[in-house]
């Protein structure tokens, strides 16, 4: 037999997941890499890009460097049809994909849960885009804030105590607290930021103890953490809670949960929740030949659970889904996936983290250090690696943030 016929593999989307899995097949199909932008954002950072910490092109990566001399073919674009029938899918360039396999990685979107105001003043957390739009709004707000000398104040509010919005509000209150306060002491000492979250904890994928930890190097940065607090709706000022008196928020960064891309009704797959209904094996129910993977994969943990919409399981996932299409064109049997759940981390601040890897925990400084360490190895490009670290460095002699531009479209 020919050894020409490799299979036809199509993958939607350039994330964690879909560059893992084009890397992974290249050299063993003919792979064709399809995302709506020529880069790939690297999510676990893009808050600090929103606190002036990093600079916007240290955190994204172009695909075409990634997948240089790997053979993979690129194509800027985004899904608009799937023809099951003749196994090809359309772009909205109008180029039509012919496939043997398809893997849909196409990300999440944030989630509303149903409350009122959040598309129209809450600001979310998963594009550059965003990030730039949240930085603009903070130091803004703080120019209008200066020129006040009397007790204005000006309250930023992040919904969601998970590990994104520990993060972001750690990173104001360290922003607050040092450059802008060097800029503006006045109108430093007058911004508010608030943490709200509807448990009775904050990280609760993490031990008690750690919860209470990062809550207590909140407090100490000065963070407002508002636990047993469910939001009713996003007015443009403040936000209404179910049960007390509403919070003031001129600014309101919605971190409180993601959901699949919606993109699986345009492609006719089968959805389980927000996500598309894949068997153990990573391949869509009925839809054989067809895999999902990352946070809009549906297969469901040892524990009945869906898989946490997190950057190691769509690595994980890339990797293996290469694997299985491999293994199906060579006809041998699918082996079900296993996530190998690495841990968690959080950062608060400058030497403030949170770190469990099952029953070890690691907090302060020596888990900051980690957390620093492996964002870094995981960050995309020698450029951004580098730009990353003497911004760091900078920040961390310096106490100053060099990014505070507002640099928005207006």
């Amino acid at each position: 037999m020919a050894t020409s016929t490799r299979p036809r593999v199509v993958i939607l989307g350039a994330g964690f997941g879909g560059l893992n899995a084009a890397r992974a097949l290249a050299g063993k199909a003919d792979v064709t890499l399809v995302d709506r932008h020529n880069f790939q954002t690297f999510l676990p950072l893009l808050y600090q890009v929103s606190t002036a910490a990093l600079a916007a092109d240290h955190v994204v990566h172009p695909v075409r460097g990634a997948l240089r001399k790997s053979g993979v073919k690129f194509r800027m674009g985004s899904p608009i049809s799937v023809d099951h029938k003749n196994k090809s899918v359309k772009l909205d360039s109008s180029e039509v994909l012919e496939f043997d396999h398809l893997i849909v990685a196409l990300g999440s979107a944030t989630a509303d849960f149903g409350v009122p105001g959040v598309t129209e003043h809450g600001l979310g957390m998963k594009s550059v885009h965003e990030a730039l739009m949240i930085r603009a709004e903070v130091m803004r707000r703080f120019e209008d804030l200066c020129r006040f000398e009397d007790n204005t104040r000006l309250s930023i509010a992040v919904v969601g105590g998970g590990p994104t919005g520990v993060e972001m509000a750690g990173a104001l209150a360290e922003l607050k607290r040092g450059p802008l306060k060097n800029d503006m002491a006045h109108a430093a000492d007058h911004m508010d930021i608030y943490l709200i979250e509807a448990g009775p904890r904050i990280l609760p994928m993490f031990s008690e103890k750690l919860s209470a930890r990062a809550e207590s190097d909140l407090h100490k940065l000065g963070v407002f953490v508002k636990t047993n607090t469910a939001v009713r709706e996003i007015k443009p000022r403040q936000i209404i809670i179910k049960d007390g008196e509403p919070i003031p928020a001129e600014i309101t960064i919605w971190a409180a949960g993601v959901k699949g891309e919606p993109s699986a009704g345009l492609l006719n797959l089968p959805v389980a929740g927000s996500r598309i209904d894949t068997d153990e094996n990573l391949e869509v129910n009925h839809y054989p030949n067809i895999w999902a993977i990352g946070d809009i994969n549906g297969t469901k943990g040892a524990d009945g659970r869906f898989l946490p919409m997190v950057a190691p399981v769509a690595l994980q996932q890339g990797k293996w889904v290469a694997k299985q299409i491999l293994r199906k064109s060579s006809g041998q049997a699918l082996i079900p996936f296993k996530y190998r759940d690495k841990g968690s981390m959080a950062t608060i601040g400058r030497h403030k983290a949170v770190v469990q890897v099952k029953n070890f925990k690691m907090a302060g400084a020596p888990a900051w250090f980690v957390w620093l360490w492996l964002h870094l190895f995981y960050l995309l490009g020698g450029r951004n690696k580098v730009g990353t670290m003497a911004d760091w460095t900078w920040n961390y002699l310096t106490f100053d943030r060099g990014n505070r531009h507002i640099m928005d479209s207006l």
